[in-house]
């Protein structure tokens, strides 16, 4: 009964509860620094002393609202902005399509030391709300302003104005964005590091001049559909950064193997390369990458459907940290291709993942050789009509928790006797 009763007095809703009187209050707070939001809120509920504690501006520098995105509305950010103040220094409100241009007024004016903010997904937000960022958080160093389709270039010339420590900026699918957008804000953050331009649709060659001459410190560079950009443009990029990490230019099919040799002659660091639907470039341009970039370790090659099993033995040899490659509709790559790979010095610690799904010539031959692979996680094989269901059982046997995707289609019936088909089904005939 004496130990109920303890346990009572640790939590009673007063006050006086034990806890508060044993615990300083400097070590609660350290506790509660721990806590996440919905935790603290639950906290603030016990009595008067913890609701001054748990709502203290201290525990709430770090804020993510994405798994309340629907019930969050510009009051909210409001409140909080107003309890955070100067504490808050990262913010997701990724989603979270009730928050406008005031209620991040108001939040701009109230979190001037923000470094991190998500805006990923909010829709309604505008050039107005980049306007506040310039005007009130001068720390500002990643800002996510992903699919938000009503900024423009005033937005970019807003934050080269108000935020020159940026470092990172995503404006994927902001496809008002021009190259005069582009312009301001390279020339005034020199410290830049990652530009996501997914699906700015607008961007051409010029615009990539402008990060190249004022980008030198660019790692991460994605500029995923910007179908209108050229050789022209990427070179003066590779030129220009030589830090480049990753690259992602799927879907710009206008370039050739002139990108590849100047990656391989200008980033010598570059770990991650998406050239998706970039059919121009072939083995030769492989072959330059794969000898200067040893420190490849993510490529996306799908229909890139002139590259051959020459691809392959240059990254077997010269890329050992490759850990995931998609092949997915390179029709020419056969089991001659995966061999090399296989017993490349990538394979045995490295290669996670491996996509071959429409490759027409791979048989089961190619899974025997990556049976040593201890590290694949996952391969993909659809439409690889030529792999068995036995195949894939021998191959578990050696990686029992490979996760394998393929599809068997059901046995296709012989044709009938009667000769060629009908033109029409019953329906049509009795029509």
């Amino acid at each position: 009964g004496r130990k109920d009763n303890m346990k009572a007095e640790m939590f009673t809703n007063s006050d006086e509860a034990v806890i508060n009187k044993k615990l300083p209050k400097e070590l609660l707070l350290r506790i509660f620094s721990f806590l996440d939001v919905v935790t603290l809120c639950r906290c603030a509920q016990v009595s008067r002393s913890w609701n001054v504690l748990a709502l203290d501006g201290s525990n709430w520098q770090r804020i993510d609202l994405f798994d309340f995105q629907r019930d969050i509305e510009g009051r909210v950010v409001e409140n909080i902005s107003k309890r955070c103040g100067g504490f808050l220094r990262k913010l997701s409100l990724r989603g979270c399509l009730g928050v406008g241009d005031s209620a991040l007024r108001t939040f701009s004016q109230n979190c001037r030391n923000i470094e991190l903010l998500s805006l990923n997904g909010c829709t309604k937000i505008t050039d107005s709300t980049c306007n506040s960022l310039s005007k009130f958080c001068p720390k500002l160093k990643h800002l996510d302003l992903a699919s938000c389709t009503s900024i423009t270039n005033l937005s970019l010339k807003a934050l080269s104005e108000g935020c020159p420590l940026l470092e990172q900026l995503n404006i994927s699918w902001c496809d008002q964005v021009t190259k005069d957008g582009i312009q301001a804000l390279v020339r005034s953050c020199p410290g830049l590091k990652g530009l996501f331009l997914k699906g700015c649709t607008q961007l051409e060659d010029e615009a990539l001049k402008h990060i190249g001459a004022h980008c030198p410190e660019l790692v991460t560079l994605n500029l995923q559909t910007c179908s209108q950009i050229t050789d022209e443009g990427l070179i003066t990029i590779c030129r220009g950064c030589h830090r480049l990490q990753s690259l992602c230019v799927s879907g710009c099919a206008n370039i050739t193997d002139a990108i590849l040799h100047a990656l391989g002659q200008n980033c010598p660091r570059l770990r991650i390369l998406e050239v998706a639907r970039c059919s121009q470039l072939t083995d030769m341009g492989f072959t330059t990458l794969a000898r200067n970039c040893h420190e490849l370790e993510k490529m996306d090659l799908e229909e890139c459907v002139q590259i051959t099993d020459g691809t392959l033995i240059q990254l077997s040899i010269h890329c050992p940290r490759l850990q995931v490659l998609s092949l997915s509709h390179c029709e020419l790559i056969t089991d001659d291709g995966i061999r090399h790979l296989g017993s490349g010095p990538c394979a045995h610690d490295r290669l996670e993942v491996i996509e071959l799904d429409n490759c027409p010539l791979i048989t089961d031959a190619s899974l025997e050789h990556l049976k040593s692979c201890h590290s694949l996680d996952r391969i993909e094989l659809y439409d690889c009509q030529q792999i068995t269901r036995a195949g894939i059982k021998r191959l578990r046997t050696h990686l029992p928790n490979i996760k394998v995707h393929a599809y068997f289609a059901p046995v296709t019936p012989p044709p009938s006797v009667g000769g060629s088909r009908q033109r029409f089904c019953r329906c049509c005939v009795l029509l």
